[in-house]
């Protein structure tokens, strides 16, 4: 293979990518969102400077990907702390879980998202939402809400998910020091709202080593939504860079 044509690619292996060179376009997206209020120490533990938390505020998510433009159909869950950077306000990406490996694989490589192979969930039981994750065998973190109770406007909805979120990219260097280590910023883009809904909920945590959720305590549910919606997630762009002196 000619050294122009390893240039073309953007991941390994060469004859057989861990995923595809797409922009992906997000249809039939399903949210459970259960914003939580957390301890504020905890928080100020794991969201890194120059991000600067408000409110000790966590959004449990479980999101359910109809269909995925070169992945296919998949369900997520994790963390997203809000935050502020600049005076904008934001969320912090602290923990994502996948069950789909080259999404997995594309949204680390490419981007900065936080994520690692799970088994997170998303059905109806019994009149009620319910969203499970899975590390291995063992439950981390059940989500259940009242399945469309009260009707949510759709750009209560948009505001909800569309903010700014922040995440840090590594890339690690040959000798142990990171060769790229950034804060960086993206959002959603082309959305559109197809339904929303509101409603009483409740999020249980579990302890876990190697997946800490219950690190980030449930100590009052805030509010809980359940969102169809089409979208697209812009590229990420540095904000702030960790290796320069000044930083």
């Amino acid at each position: 293979m000619l050294s122009e044509a390893v240039r073309q690619h953007i991941t390994t292996p060469l004859t057989n990518p861990a995923f595809p060179p797409t922009i992906p376009r997000f249809t039939d997206r399903e949210y459970l969102n259960i914003v939580y209020r957390t301890d504020p120490e905890a928080l100020r533990a794991v969201v890194p400077e120059p991000l600067r938390v408000e409110e000790p505020l966590v959004r449990f998510e479980v999101m359910r990907m109809g269909d995925v433009t070169g992945f296919g159909p998949y369900t997520e869950a994790g963390q997203a702390i809000e935050v502020s950077h600049e005076g904008e306000r934001g969320e912090y990406l602290h923990a994502m879980y996948l069950d789909n490996f080259p999404a997995t694989a594309s949204g680390r490589e490419l981007s900065a998202y936080p994520k690692v192979m799970a088994s997170p969930a998303l059905r109806l039981d019994s009149g009620a939402l319910v969203g499970t994750l899975d590390y291995g065998s063992i439950r981390v973190a059940t989500a259940t809400m009242g399945y469309k109770q009260h009707e949510l406007d759709a750009q209560t909805a948009r505001e909800q998910i569309a903010l700014p979120t922040f995440m840090v990219k590594v890339v690690p260097g040959y000798h142990g020091a990171p060769r790229v280590q950034e804060l960086v910023r993206t959002r959603i883009t082309d959305i559109t709202v197809k339904w929303a809904y509101s409603g009483p909920a409740r999020l249980q945590l579990f302890e876990h080593v190697l997946a800490p959720l219950a690190d980030l305590p449930v100590l009052e549910v805030v509010s809980a939504s359940h969102i169809l919606t089409d979208l697209t997630l812009a590229a990420v762009e540095p904000v702030f860079d960790y290796l320069k002196k000044d930083a």
